[in-house]
């Protein structure tokens, strides 16, 4: 190969390099105001729901594509919707008192995104993301279907979390601890509906 051949080729391969767009991963600041939380529990008798806010966090993205994140939940400002007054209080004060999530000593949940994998469900559920959870100090795996919509530099997220509270040590009503509980007894999994809202 001639001498001005390889000099051509190689101009011809940097500016190719210089043009091409470097993929980078950034990170964008949840909404909490855009952002929610609902909660779903049930009982033997009956059934409860209401809200937790979220008190910080980020998505990462790369390439156009939701890849990781982290968002803290604010464990103290859980509140009870379907309920009024003194009763509303009252469940609201069990809740976050040490028979269930020990809020004062534990004030904090937190969900890490490890993994997001990319799915042609025809569900709406575009995505399936994995990480850990922790409540209570206690962390474990969690996998749950997501519907993700990024345009520039903003991002819109659903999903719904299906979480066994026995492998947190949320013990109150569980037959997973206590026998003939009857119909006091109370489910160990609860559902969370989360919506998150993140631009830059």
């Amino acid at each position: 190969m001639k001498l001005n051949t390889v000099i051509a080729t190689l101009s011809l391969a940097a500016i190719f390099l210089a043009f091409t767009p470097v993929s980078k991963l950034e990170k964008i600041s949840l909404d909490t105001k855009a952002s929610k939380i609902e909660w779903f529990a049930e009982k033997v008798t009956g059934k409860h729901n209401g809200i937790v806010p979220l008190k910080s966090g980020t998505l990462e993205t790369k390439d156009g594509k939701l890849t990781g994140g982290s968002f803290i939940v604010n464990m103290p400002a859980l509140e009870v919707t379907d309920l009024d007054g003194g009763m509303k209080e009252k469940l609201e004060g069990h809740l976050k008192s040490a028979d269930f999530f020990g809020v004062d000593k534990f004030p904090e949940a937190k969900l890490v995104i490890k993994k997001v994998e990319y799915t042609d469900s025809k569900s709406g559920f575009n995505t399936k993301i994995m990480g850990d959870l922790t409540i209570k100090d206690k962390t474990n795996p969690i996998s749950f279907p997501a519907m993700v919509k990024m345009e520039g530099r903003s991002v819109a997220a659903y999903g719904e979390l299906t979480i066994d509270r026995s492998k947190y040590d949320v013990r109150y009503g569980s037959s997973s601890f206590f026998d003939n509980l009857g119909d006091k007894a109370i489910y160990d999994e609860f559902t969370l509906k989360v919506s998150l809202g993140a631009k830059s």
